[in-house]
């Protein structure tokens, strides 16, 4: 096959229905437990992040709640993967045996939102969040002057960790910011083209700016401890009791347990079962969905 311009639009063509068949092969989960946010600058800052909204009975004039400012940003970055077309494969017409090669770019271009989203979870114990501490953390500080105390969000532990979220709110635990989609482009002309020239090779890549980052605290709750039936009652009851900074309780309730592959049989038998090993009734049966993740331990 003679490379020519009409060539090179049709492997374009081929590349990117291969690209688009391996997108589809993937069905992301990180929009369970992330808001995704469309993002218009280099950096976003969240700095009207703390205090939950809440309505109250309208007596006398309409009082402004002051949004604390905090510092919190969120920096896209770049990410890309680009494979490479000897000119032979080309020449000889032996592109059938390369498009499995571009459907797992599509493939990685779909699982990268998860391994970002599921990459902040599990480095939630020592990246910080809004107010300073890290995402996972023992001393959060609620409360306004003398009633200001330190509540903690996790349980530590020497196992795998798992995670209880609340998804239910319109901001989710976790952020997915995106500036740029995944985007398939090409390098093929070699008349513009230093790489096509010197390496003989046609270049096909895709990139995006995108990153993960932290919501509000009080939605998440991590263990490092044995998942069972106490430590999982425990960690609801924490996040059931929370209150705001002027002590109204948030009305969190998880409703997803996050688990990597080692913990997922404790999770199945936890929450799916309808019956303990003992033959009693599971008061946990169906309290949360149980999502499994590959990208945790």
């Amino acid at each position: 096959m003679q490379i020519t311009a009409n060539t090179l639009r049709a492997v374009y063509t081929a590349v990117k229905t291969a690209f688009k068949q391996g997108r589809e092969t993937y069905k992301p989960t990180y929009t369970r437990i992330a808001t995704e946010v469309n993002s218009t600058t280099a950096t976003e800052t969240y700095a009207w992040l703390g205090e939950f909204s809440r309505l109250r009975k309208w007596i006398g004039d309409r009082q402004v709640n002051k949004m604390a400012m905090h510092s919190y940003s969120i920096k896209n970055e770049k990410f890309e993967a680009t494979e490479g077309i000897a000119s032979e494969y080309i020449e000889d017409d032996q592109l059938g045996i390369l498009m499995p090669k571009f459907q797992d770019m599509g493939y990685a271009a779909s699982t990268h939102p998860d391994e970002l989203v599921y990459e902040c979870l599990a480095k939630g114990f020592t990246s910080l969040c809004y107010d300073g501490q890290n995402f996972f953390d023992t001393e959060h500080v609620v409360g306004e002057g003398d009633n200001e105390k330190l509540v903690s969000n996790m349980q530590d532990g020497t196992g795998s960790p798992w995670y209880l979220l609340d998804t239910r709110r319109p901001l989710k635990p976790l952020i997915f910011q995106k500036r740029k989609d995944y985007k398939l482009s090409a390098k093929t002309d070699a008349g513009t083209s230093d790489h096509v020239f010197m390496a003989d090779e046609y270049l096909y890549g895709v990139d995006a700016r995108v990153n993960g980052g932290y919501g509000f605290w009080q939605q998440a709750y991590a263990s490092k401890a044995d998942l069972n039936e106490s430590n999982f009652n425990t960690g609801v009851e924490k996040m059931m009791g929370l209150t705001s900074d002027k002590g109204r309780p948030l009305g969190i309730n998880p409703d997803v347990l996050v688990v990597g592959p080692s913990n997922r049989s404790k999770a199945k038998a936890l929450i799916e079962a309808q019956q303990k090993a003992n033959g009693a009734s599971n008061t946990n049966y169906k309290a949360v969905e149980v999502l499994v993740v590959p990208w945790l331990p």
